[in-house]
Protein backbone atom coordinates (compact mmCIF):
# COMPACT_ATOMS: atom_id res chain seq x y z
CA UNK A 1 0.00 0.00 0.00
CA UNK A 2 1.61 3.44 -0.83
CA UNK A 3 2.86 5.69 1.71
CA UNK A 4 0.77 8.62 1.40
CA UNK A 5 1.02 11.94 3.63
CA UNK A 6 -2.03 13.81 5.36
CA UNK A 7 -3.48 16.37 2.94
CA UNK A 8 -2.07 14.89 -0.54
CA UNK A 9 -4.28 13.11 -2.19
CA UNK A 10 -2.60 10.63 -4.93
CA UNK A 11 -2.90 11.47 -8.61
CA UNK A 12 -4.93 8.13 -9.39
CA UNK A 13 -7.14 8.80 -6.79
CA UNK A 14 -10.38 9.44 -8.98
CA UNK A 15 -11.04 13.18 -6.77
CA UNK A 16 -8.10 14.12 -7.60
CA UNK A 17 -7.78 13.01 -11.38
CA UNK A 18 -11.34 15.57 -11.44
CA UNK A 19 -9.54 18.24 -10.03
CA UNK A 20 -6.21 18.48 -12.52
CA UNK A 21 -8.86 18.41 -15.63
CA UNK A 22 -10.94 21.02 -13.98
CA UNK A 23 -7.95 23.28 -13.24
CA UNK A 24 -6.40 22.61 -16.63
CA UNK A 25 -9.47 23.89 -18.02
CA UNK A 26 -8.98 27.02 -16.32
CA UNK A 27 -5.85 27.62 -16.67
CA UNK A 28 -6.64 27.35 -20.91
CA UNK A 29 -9.17 29.83 -20.28
CA UNK A 30 -7.18 32.31 -18.15
CA UNK A 31 -4.72 32.07 -20.11
CA UNK A 32 -6.35 33.11 -23.30
CA UNK A 33 -8.09 35.86 -21.51
CA UNK A 34 -4.83 37.51 -20.79
CA UNK A 35 -3.47 37.26 -24.20
CA UNK A 36 -6.46 38.98 -25.58
CA UNK A 37 -6.34 41.42 -22.53
CA UNK A 38 -2.45 42.10 -23.27
CA UNK A 39 -3.23 43.18 -26.89
CA UNK A 40 -5.81 45.99 -25.90
CA UNK A 41 -3.65 47.38 -23.27
CA UNK A 42 -0.55 47.67 -25.51
CA UNK A 43 -3.03 49.12 -27.95
CA UNK A 44 -3.90 51.99 -26.07
CA UNK A 45 -0.73 52.70 -24.45
CA UNK A 46 0.52 53.06 -27.52
CA UNK A 47 -1.98 56.07 -28.53
CA UNK A 48 -1.31 57.39 -24.92
CA UNK A 49 2.26 57.77 -25.93
CA UNK A 50 1.71 58.91 -29.32
CA UNK A 51 -0.36 62.00 -27.88
CA UNK A 52 2.34 62.51 -25.26
CA UNK A 53 4.88 62.65 -27.75
CA UNK A 54 2.69 65.21 -29.70
CA UNK A 55 2.13 67.69 -26.47
CA UNK A 56 5.80 67.64 -25.59
CA UNK A 57 6.70 68.94 -29.01
CA UNK A 58 4.53 71.69 -28.72
CA UNK A 59 5.28 72.64 -25.80
CA UNK A 60 9.36 72.61 -27.08
CA UNK A 61 8.08 74.65 -29.76
CA UNK A 62 6.26 77.30 -27.93
CA UNK A 63 9.49 77.55 -25.06
CA UNK A 64 11.84 78.42 -27.92
CA UNK A 65 9.39 80.75 -29.54
CA UNK A 66 8.57 82.96 -25.79
CA UNK A 67 11.95 82.08 -24.35
CA UNK A 68 12.59 85.82 -25.03
CA UNK A 69 9.16 87.80 -23.93
CA UNK A 70 8.62 85.51 -20.71
CA UNK A 71 12.43 85.29 -19.70
CA UNK A 72 12.28 89.40 -19.93
CA UNK A 73 8.92 89.17 -17.91
CA UNK A 74 9.86 86.34 -15.39
CA UNK A 75 13.42 86.85 -14.81
CA UNK A 76 14.25 90.70 -15.71
CA UNK A 77 17.89 90.56 -14.21
CA UNK A 78 18.28 88.40 -17.38
CA UNK A 79 17.25 91.20 -19.48
CA UNK A 80 19.00 93.97 -17.12
CA UNK A 81 22.42 92.02 -17.42
CA UNK A 82 21.91 91.85 -21.35
CA UNK A 83 21.49 95.81 -21.21
CA UNK A 84 24.48 96.04 -19.07
CA UNK A 85 26.70 93.85 -21.14
CA UNK A 86 25.63 96.13 -23.99
CA UNK A 87 26.50 99.31 -22.25
CA UNK A 88 29.53 98.06 -21.38
CA UNK A 89 30.77 97.53 -24.61
CA UNK A 90 29.33 100.76 -25.61
CA UNK A 91 31.53 102.49 -22.90
CA UNK A 92 34.47 100.40 -24.34
CA UNK A 93 34.25 101.54 -27.77
CA UNK A 94 33.47 105.49 -27.38
CA UNK A 95 30.16 105.46 -27.97
CA UNK A 96 29.28 107.63 -24.70
CA UNK A 97 25.63 108.69 -25.95
CA UNK A 98 23.09 108.29 -28.92
CA UNK A 99 20.00 109.47 -29.65
CA UNK A 100 18.87 105.76 -30.99
CA UNK A 101 19.48 104.75 -27.46
CA UNK A 102 22.82 102.85 -28.39
CA UNK A 103 24.78 105.05 -26.14
CA UNK A 104 26.38 103.69 -22.96
CA UNK A 105 24.56 106.45 -21.12
CA UNK A 106 20.88 105.24 -22.96
CA UNK A 107 21.50 101.52 -22.07
CA UNK A 108 22.59 101.79 -18.77
CA UNK A 109 20.31 103.78 -17.91
CA UNK A 110 17.60 101.80 -19.15
CA UNK A 111 19.52 98.88 -17.56
CA UNK A 112 18.82 100.60 -13.88
CA UNK A 113 15.18 101.51 -14.85
CA UNK A 114 14.88 97.41 -15.09
CA UNK A 115 16.29 96.44 -11.76
CA UNK A 116 17.27 99.77 -9.80
CA UNK A 117 18.53 97.56 -6.63
CA UNK A 118 21.45 96.46 -8.79
CA UNK A 119 24.67 98.45 -8.25
CA UNK A 120 26.49 97.82 -11.45
CA UNK A 121 24.18 100.19 -13.48
CA UNK A 122 24.50 103.56 -11.38
CA UNK A 123 28.71 102.31 -11.54
CA UNK A 124 28.15 102.69 -14.77
CA UNK A 125 27.24 105.65 -15.48
CA UNK A 126 29.65 106.92 -13.12
CA UNK A 127 32.20 105.55 -15.60
CA UNK A 128 30.13 107.09 -18.45
CA UNK A 129 30.27 110.32 -17.03
CA UNK A 130 34.35 110.12 -16.41
CA UNK A 131 34.64 109.08 -19.83
CA UNK A 132 32.83 112.28 -21.03
CA UNK A 133 35.09 114.61 -19.13
CA UNK A 134 38.66 112.45 -20.34
CA UNK A 135 36.73 112.64 -23.77
CA UNK A 136 36.28 116.46 -23.21
CA UNK A 137 39.75 117.28 -22.24
CA UNK A 138 41.18 114.98 -25.17
CA UNK A 139 38.68 118.07 -27.49
CA UNK A 140 39.77 120.74 -25.87
CA UNK A 141 43.67 119.40 -26.61
CA UNK A 142 42.90 118.78 -30.02
CA UNK A 143 41.79 122.64 -30.35
CA UNK A 144 38.27 120.96 -31.03
CA UNK A 145 35.65 123.33 -28.60
CA UNK A 146 32.75 122.28 -29.89
CA UNK A 147 33.19 118.49 -29.07
CA UNK A 148 34.67 119.84 -25.65
CA UNK A 149 31.51 122.06 -24.92
CA UNK A 150 29.36 118.76 -25.69
CA UNK A 151 31.44 116.03 -23.65
CA UNK A 152 31.55 118.70 -20.41
CA UNK A 153 27.90 119.02 -21.18
CA UNK A 154 27.35 115.42 -20.60
CA UNK A 155 29.31 114.75 -18.11
CA UNK A 156 27.86 117.75 -16.22
CA UNK A 157 24.36 115.96 -16.92
CA UNK A 158 26.08 112.67 -15.26
CA UNK A 159 26.66 114.38 -12.25
CA UNK A 160 30.49 114.20 -12.36
CA UNK A 161 32.35 115.90 -9.86
CA UNK A 162 32.29 119.66 -9.48
CA UNK A 163 35.59 121.08 -9.19
CA UNK A 164 36.97 118.77 -12.42
CA UNK A 165 34.01 119.76 -14.38
CA UNK A 166 34.55 123.81 -13.24
CA UNK A 167 38.41 123.03 -13.91
CA UNK A 168 38.03 122.15 -17.68
CA UNK A 169 34.78 124.60 -18.39
CA UNK A 170 37.66 127.58 -17.20
CA UNK A 171 40.07 125.73 -19.55
CA UNK A 172 37.55 125.87 -22.07
CA UNK A 173 36.05 129.38 -21.27
CA UNK A 174 40.30 130.97 -21.93
CA UNK A 175 40.49 128.82 -24.91
CA UNK A 176 37.19 130.48 -26.35
CA UNK A 177 38.39 133.75 -25.50
CA UNK A 178 41.77 133.03 -27.04
CA UNK A 179 40.25 132.64 -30.48
CA UNK A 180 37.39 134.99 -29.94
CA UNK A 181 39.40 137.38 -29.22
CA UNK A 182 37.62 138.51 -26.23
CA UNK A 183 39.73 142.30 -26.11
CA UNK A 184 39.45 142.90 -29.72
CA UNK A 185 35.38 142.10 -29.12
CA UNK A 186 34.97 144.50 -25.95
CA UNK A 187 37.30 147.24 -27.85
CA UNK A 188 34.72 146.91 -31.07
CA UNK A 189 31.89 146.92 -28.62
CA UNK A 190 32.77 150.41 -27.44
CA UNK A 191 33.93 152.06 -29.88
CA UNK A 192 30.43 151.15 -31.37
CA UNK A 193 28.29 152.42 -28.24
CA UNK A 194 30.52 155.64 -28.64
CA UNK A 195 29.10 155.87 -32.02
CA UNK A 196 25.80 155.58 -30.82
CA UNK A 197 25.50 152.39 -32.70
CA UNK A 198 24.03 150.57 -30.11
CA UNK A 199 21.67 147.54 -31.89
CA UNK A 200 20.49 146.80 -35.71
CA UNK A 201 23.40 144.86 -36.52
CA UNK A 202 26.26 142.16 -35.69
CA UNK A 203 28.63 144.66 -35.35
CA UNK A 204 26.68 147.14 -32.81
CA UNK A 205 27.57 147.69 -29.50
CA UNK A 206 24.71 145.59 -27.63
CA UNK A 207 25.45 142.35 -30.01
CA UNK A 208 29.37 142.44 -29.54
CA UNK A 209 29.08 142.95 -25.16
CA UNK A 210 26.66 139.37 -25.64
CA UNK A 211 29.06 137.78 -27.32
CA UNK A 212 31.76 138.87 -24.64
CA UNK A 213 29.54 137.60 -21.97
CA UNK A 214 28.55 134.28 -23.63
CA UNK A 215 32.48 133.53 -23.38
CA UNK A 216 32.82 135.21 -19.81
CA UNK A 217 29.80 135.79 -17.90
CA UNK A 218 31.09 137.96 -14.83
CA UNK A 219 33.57 140.44 -17.37
CA UNK A 220 32.75 143.10 -15.59
CA UNK A 221 34.01 146.03 -18.06
CA UNK A 222 31.36 143.68 -20.86
CA UNK A 223 28.69 143.95 -18.22
CA UNK A 224 29.35 147.79 -17.53
CA UNK A 225 29.13 148.60 -21.01
CA UNK A 226 26.21 146.90 -21.56
CA UNK A 227 24.19 148.92 -18.74
CA UNK A 228 25.77 151.89 -20.35
CA UNK A 229 24.09 150.57 -24.00
CA UNK A 230 20.73 149.64 -22.38
CA UNK A 231 20.28 152.92 -20.59
CA UNK A 232 21.42 155.05 -23.54
CA UNK A 233 18.92 152.79 -26.14
CA UNK A 234 15.60 153.18 -23.72
CA UNK A 235 16.96 156.53 -23.51
CA UNK A 236 16.28 157.24 -27.19
CA UNK A 237 13.36 155.14 -26.70
CA UNK A 238 11.48 157.55 -23.98
CA UNK A 239 12.73 160.25 -26.82
CA UNK A 240 11.09 159.01 -29.54
CA UNK A 241 7.85 158.46 -27.57
CA UNK A 242 7.97 162.09 -26.83
CA UNK A 243 8.01 162.91 -30.77
CA UNK A 244 5.38 160.80 -31.03
CA UNK A 245 7.21 157.77 -32.59
CA UNK A 246 5.51 154.95 -31.53
CA UNK A 247 6.99 152.12 -33.78
CA UNK A 248 10.58 153.37 -33.37
CA UNK A 249 10.32 153.64 -29.62
CA UNK A 250 8.45 150.15 -29.46
CA UNK A 251 11.38 148.96 -31.53
CA UNK A 252 14.20 149.69 -29.26
CA UNK A 253 12.40 148.65 -26.06
CA UNK A 254 12.14 145.20 -27.42
CA UNK A 255 15.74 145.52 -28.46
CA UNK A 256 16.87 146.19 -24.82
CA UNK A 257 14.54 143.42 -23.58
CA UNK A 258 15.96 141.11 -25.61
CA UNK A 259 19.78 141.82 -24.16
CA UNK A 260 18.82 142.22 -20.70
CA UNK A 261 14.90 141.91 -19.46
CA UNK A 262 16.09 143.10 -15.98
CA UNK A 263 17.12 146.22 -16.66
CA UNK A 264 16.36 148.80 -13.96
CA UNK A 265 15.19 151.94 -16.65
CA UNK A 266 13.25 149.09 -18.76
CA UNK A 267 9.82 148.99 -16.58
CA UNK A 268 9.36 152.80 -16.31
CA UNK A 269 10.05 153.04 -20.45
CA UNK A 270 7.36 150.16 -20.74
CA UNK A 271 4.91 152.35 -18.64
CA UNK A 272 5.51 155.73 -20.60
CA UNK A 273 4.98 153.46 -23.71
CA UNK A 274 1.56 152.66 -22.86
CA UNK A 275 0.18 155.87 -21.78
CA UNK A 276 1.78 157.59 -24.81
CA UNK A 277 0.01 154.80 -26.84
CA UNK A 278 -3.39 155.74 -25.04
CA UNK A 279 -2.46 159.24 -25.80
CA UNK A 280 -1.97 159.07 -29.40
CA UNK A 281 -5.41 157.07 -29.59
CA UNK A 282 -7.15 159.45 -28.23
CA UNK A 283 -6.09 162.29 -30.34
CA UNK A 284 -6.58 160.31 -33.31
CA UNK A 285 -9.95 159.69 -32.33
CA UNK A 286 -10.55 163.69 -31.47
CA UNK A 287 -8.91 164.64 -35.07
CA UNK A 288 -11.52 162.07 -37.02
CA UNK A 289 -14.17 163.40 -34.97
CA UNK A 290 -13.54 166.75 -35.64
CA UNK A 291 -12.87 165.92 -39.33
CA UNK A 292 -8.73 166.56 -39.26
CA UNK A 293 -8.32 163.40 -41.43
CA UNK A 294 -5.01 163.93 -42.35
CA UNK A 295 -4.04 164.02 -38.32
CA UNK A 296 -6.54 160.97 -37.73
CA UNK A 297 -4.90 159.35 -40.00
CA UNK A 298 -1.13 159.62 -38.82
CA UNK A 299 -1.84 158.57 -35.39
CA UNK A 300 -4.22 155.53 -36.63
CA UNK A 301 -0.74 154.09 -38.72
CA UNK A 302 1.42 154.91 -35.59
CA UNK A 303 -0.66 152.69 -33.51
CA UNK A 304 -0.66 149.66 -36.33
CA UNK A 305 3.00 150.19 -36.84
CA UNK A 306 2.97 149.28 -33.22
CA UNK A 307 0.59 146.74 -33.55
CA UNK A 308 -0.14 145.59 -36.66
CA UNK A 309 -3.64 143.74 -35.44
CA UNK A 310 -5.19 146.53 -33.41
CA UNK A 311 -8.69 146.79 -34.01
CA UNK A 312 -9.39 149.70 -32.76
CA UNK A 313 -6.88 151.51 -35.47
CA UNK A 314 -7.63 149.19 -38.37
CA UNK A 315 -11.18 150.58 -37.72
CA UNK A 316 -9.99 153.94 -37.32
CA UNK A 317 -8.10 154.01 -40.49
CA UNK A 318 -11.29 152.67 -42.32
CA UNK A 319 -13.39 155.62 -40.71
CA UNK A 320 -10.87 157.83 -42.45
CA UNK A 321 -11.29 156.43 -45.51
CA UNK A 322 -14.91 156.32 -45.31
CA UNK A 323 -15.12 160.23 -44.23
CA UNK A 324 -13.00 160.81 -47.66
CA UNK A 325 -15.49 158.80 -49.95
CA UNK A 326 -18.10 161.07 -48.16
CA UNK A 327 -16.57 164.05 -49.27
CA UNK A 328 -16.25 162.69 -52.74
CA UNK A 329 -19.70 162.20 -52.98
CA UNK A 330 -20.49 165.70 -52.01
CA UNK A 331 -18.29 167.26 -54.42
CA UNK A 332 -20.01 165.07 -57.25
CA UNK A 333 -23.19 165.80 -56.67
CA UNK A 334 -22.09 169.82 -56.94
CA UNK A 335 -20.22 168.78 -59.79
CA UNK A 336 -16.66 169.52 -58.50
CA UNK A 337 -15.53 166.24 -59.92
CA UNK A 338 -11.58 166.97 -59.84
CA UNK A 339 -12.00 167.44 -56.07
CA UNK A 340 -14.29 164.45 -56.01
CA UNK A 341 -11.73 162.32 -57.73
CA UNK A 342 -9.03 163.69 -55.37
CA UNK A 343 -11.10 162.90 -52.28
CA UNK A 344 -11.98 159.56 -53.92
CA UNK A 345 -8.27 158.32 -54.44
CA UNK A 346 -6.95 159.05 -51.02
CA UNK A 347 -10.22 156.90 -49.83
CA UNK A 348 -9.25 154.19 -52.02
CA UNK A 349 -5.68 154.48 -51.00
CA UNK A 350 -6.37 154.60 -47.87
CA UNK A 351 -8.42 151.55 -47.06
CA UNK A 352 -10.36 150.83 -50.65
CA UNK A 353 -12.57 148.58 -49.02
CA UNK A 354 -14.30 150.26 -46.29
CA UNK A 355 -17.64 151.78 -46.06
CA UNK A 356 -18.97 154.11 -49.03
CA UNK A 357 -16.43 154.13 -50.80
CA UNK A 358 -17.44 151.98 -53.66
CA UNK A 359 -20.53 153.91 -53.49
CA UNK A 360 -18.65 157.34 -53.40
CA UNK A 361 -16.99 156.28 -56.88
CA UNK A 362 -20.56 155.20 -58.61
CA UNK A 363 -22.35 158.41 -56.94
CA UNK A 364 -19.15 160.12 -59.27
CA UNK A 365 -19.85 158.67 -62.54
CA UNK A 366 -23.51 159.36 -62.25
CA UNK A 367 -23.23 162.93 -61.77
CA UNK A 368 -20.61 162.87 -64.70
CA UNK A 369 -23.42 161.52 -66.82
CA UNK A 370 -26.20 164.17 -65.12
CA UNK A 371 -24.08 166.58 -65.79
CA UNK A 372 -23.25 166.18 -69.64
CA UNK A 373 -27.43 165.35 -70.13
CA UNK A 374 -27.88 168.40 -68.41
CA UNK A 375 -25.70 170.48 -69.93
CA UNK A 376 -27.49 169.60 -73.28
CA UNK A 377 -30.63 170.24 -71.88
CA UNK A 378 -30.15 173.76 -71.19
CA UNK A 379 -31.34 176.47 -73.53
CA UNK A 380 -28.01 177.88 -75.48
CA UNK A 381 -28.59 181.45 -73.64
CA UNK A 382 -29.08 180.02 -70.13
CA UNK A 383 -25.83 177.91 -70.59
CA UNK A 384 -24.27 180.82 -71.58
CA UNK A 385 -25.18 183.30 -68.77
CA UNK A 386 -23.76 180.09 -66.07
CA UNK A 387 -20.81 179.67 -67.99
CA UNK A 388 -19.56 183.34 -67.38
CA UNK A 389 -21.00 183.54 -63.30
CA UNK A 390 -18.65 180.70 -62.97
CA UNK A 391 -15.78 181.99 -65.14
CA UNK A 392 -15.80 185.39 -63.21
CA UNK A 393 -16.05 183.47 -59.76
CA UNK A 394 -13.04 181.60 -60.71
CA UNK A 395 -11.59 184.86 -61.40
CA UNK A 396 -12.56 186.00 -57.86
CA UNK A 397 -11.30 183.60 -56.40
CA UNK A 398 -7.67 183.48 -58.17
CA UNK A 399 -7.85 186.66 -57.43
CA UNK A 400 -8.17 185.45 -53.25
CA UNK A 401 -5.44 182.74 -53.95
CA UNK A 402 -8.23 179.92 -53.67
CA UNK A 403 -6.73 178.19 -56.95
CA UNK A 404 -7.77 174.37 -55.34
CA UNK A 405 -9.07 174.93 -52.26
CA UNK A 406 -11.99 175.13 -50.64
CA UNK A 407 -13.72 172.08 -52.20
CA UNK A 408 -16.72 173.54 -54.61
CA UNK A 409 -15.58 176.91 -53.84
CA UNK A 410 -12.01 177.41 -55.86
CA UNK A 411 -11.11 178.59 -58.99
CA UNK A 412 -10.67 175.55 -60.13
CA UNK A 413 -13.89 173.84 -59.32
CA UNK A 414 -15.78 176.74 -61.12
CA UNK A 415 -13.73 176.40 -64.52
CA UNK A 416 -14.44 172.56 -64.04
CA UNK A 417 -18.51 173.59 -64.22
CA UNK A 418 -17.78 175.83 -66.54
CA UNK A 419 -16.06 173.41 -68.89
CA UNK A 420 -18.62 170.60 -68.22
CA UNK A 421 -21.32 173.15 -69.31
CA UNK A 422 -19.49 174.09 -72.52
CA UNK A 423 -16.59 172.67 -72.71
CA UNK A 424 -15.84 173.86 -76.29
CA UNK A 425 -16.40 177.89 -75.56
CA UNK A 426 -13.72 179.75 -76.15
CA UNK A 427 -13.55 181.81 -72.82
CA UNK A 428 -13.88 178.43 -70.76
CA UNK A 429 -10.41 177.93 -72.74
CA UNK A 430 -8.88 180.99 -72.28
CA UNK A 431 -10.12 181.15 -68.26
CA UNK A 432 -8.22 177.72 -68.27
CA UNK A 433 -5.02 179.07 -69.99
CA UNK A 434 -4.54 181.11 -67.56
CA UNK A 435 -5.55 178.97 -64.57
CA UNK A 436 -2.62 176.84 -65.71
CA UNK A 437 0.34 178.04 -65.09
CA UNK A 438 -0.93 178.82 -61.25
CA UNK A 439 -1.69 174.84 -61.63
CA UNK A 440 1.59 174.13 -62.07
CA UNK A 441 3.20 176.65 -60.01
CA UNK A 442 1.14 174.56 -57.79
CA UNK A 443 2.46 171.37 -58.41
CA UNK A 444 5.78 171.90 -58.12
CA UNK A 445 5.20 174.27 -54.97
CA UNK A 446 3.58 170.88 -52.83
CA UNK A 447 6.41 168.50 -54.59
CA UNK A 448 8.85 170.37 -52.96
CA UNK A 449 7.23 170.67 -49.60
CA UNK A 450 7.08 166.77 -49.72
CA UNK A 451 2.96 167.30 -49.83
CA UNK A 452 2.28 164.84 -52.32
CA UNK A 453 -1.60 164.60 -51.56
CA UNK A 454 -1.49 167.77 -52.80
CA UNK A 455 0.61 167.66 -55.54
CA UNK A 456 -1.08 165.31 -56.80
CA UNK A 457 -4.69 167.67 -56.66
CA UNK A 458 -2.78 170.11 -58.22
CA UNK A 459 -1.46 167.56 -60.81
CA UNK A 460 -5.37 166.54 -61.67
CA UNK A 461 -5.79 170.53 -62.53
CA UNK A 462 -2.86 170.24 -64.85
CA UNK A 463 -4.97 167.62 -66.76
CA UNK A 464 -8.15 169.29 -66.47
CA UNK A 465 -6.86 172.53 -67.26
CA UNK A 466 -5.43 170.92 -70.74
CA UNK A 467 -1.76 170.38 -69.98
CA UNK A 468 0.21 169.10 -72.69
CA UNK A 469 0.26 165.47 -72.59
CA UNK A 470 4.19 165.08 -73.19
CA UNK A 471 4.67 167.52 -69.72
CA UNK A 472 2.09 166.26 -68.21
CA UNK A 473 3.59 162.04 -68.36
CA UNK A 474 6.71 163.89 -66.81
CA UNK A 475 5.07 165.23 -64.21
CA UNK A 476 3.16 162.18 -63.87
CA UNK A 477 6.20 159.95 -63.47
CA UNK A 478 8.14 162.54 -60.73
CA UNK A 479 5.24 162.39 -58.67
CA UNK A 480 5.24 158.43 -58.78
CA UNK A 481 8.87 158.44 -58.10
CA UNK A 482 8.38 160.52 -55.00
CA UNK A 483 5.79 158.02 -54.04
CA UNK A 484 8.32 154.88 -54.32
CA UNK A 485 10.54 156.97 -52.30
CA UNK A 486 8.61 157.08 -49.71
CA UNK A 487 7.46 153.45 -49.84
CA UNK A 488 11.20 152.74 -49.52
CA UNK A 489 11.23 154.71 -46.62
CA UNK A 490 8.40 153.06 -44.76
CA UNK A 491 10.04 150.00 -45.52
CA UNK A 492 12.96 150.61 -44.02
CA UNK A 493 11.47 151.14 -40.94
CA UNK A 494 9.26 148.24 -40.76
CA UNK A 495 6.44 150.25 -41.48
CA UNK A 496 5.20 147.31 -44.28
CA UNK A 497 1.43 148.89 -44.50
CA UNK A 498 2.56 152.63 -45.20
CA UNK A 499 5.05 151.03 -47.46
CA UNK A 500 2.04 148.83 -49.35
CA UNK A 501 0.36 152.28 -49.59
CA UNK A 502 2.97 154.30 -51.65
CA UNK A 503 3.31 151.50 -53.52
CA UNK A 504 -0.57 151.44 -54.64
CA UNK A 505 -0.61 155.35 -55.11
CA UNK A 506 2.73 155.17 -57.22
CA UNK A 507 0.95 152.95 -59.42
CA UNK A 508 -2.31 154.96 -59.41
CA UNK A 509 -0.18 157.91 -61.12
CA UNK A 510 1.71 156.29 -63.11
CA UNK A 511 1.73 152.30 -63.90
CA UNK A 512 4.84 152.21 -65.94
CA UNK A 513 7.06 154.34 -63.75
CA UNK A 514 10.66 153.04 -63.18
CA UNK A 515 11.34 151.16 -60.01
CA UNK A 516 7.75 149.58 -59.63
CA UNK A 517 8.27 146.42 -59.97
CA UNK A 518 11.55 146.05 -58.02
CA UNK A 519 10.02 147.29 -55.55
CA UNK A 520 6.78 145.10 -55.46
CA UNK A 521 9.53 142.37 -55.58
CA UNK A 522 10.88 144.16 -52.28
CA UNK A 523 7.53 144.06 -50.55
CA UNK A 524 6.78 140.13 -51.14
CA UNK A 525 9.82 139.49 -49.94
CA UNK A 526 9.10 141.23 -46.89
CA UNK A 527 5.95 139.07 -46.79
CA UNK A 528 3.63 141.62 -47.60
CA UNK A 529 0.86 141.41 -50.21
CA UNK A 530 2.13 143.73 -52.92
CA UNK A 531 -1.10 143.70 -55.67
Amino acid sequence: MPLMLPGVIPSSHPDAARDSTAAAARSRLHGGTRRRGGVVERLGLARRWQWWLIGSMLVVVLLAVLRAPLGGLLWPETRSQALRAEAERALAEGRLSAADGTGARELFEAALAMDPDRREASQGLAQVAAAALAQARVALAEDRLDDARAGLALARELSVPKAEAEQLEEALRRREAGHAGLDSLLAAAEAARLRGHLEGDDSAALPLYARVLAIEPAHADALRGREDALAELLGQAREALRRGELGAAAQRIDAARRFDGGHIDLPDTLARLTEETDAVRRRADNALARGRLDRALEGYNALLALDASDASAQDGVAAVASAHAAEASRLAADFAFVAAEAALARAQAIAPDAAGVAEAEARLERARQNSAQFATRLPAAERDRRVRQLLDAAEAARARGNLLSPPGESAFDKIARARALAPQSRAVRAASARLLPAARDCYERELRGNSLGQARACLDARAALGEDAGELAAARTRLAQRWLAVGNERLGAGEVERAQRALALARAIDPGVPGLDDFRQRLRAAGAPAD
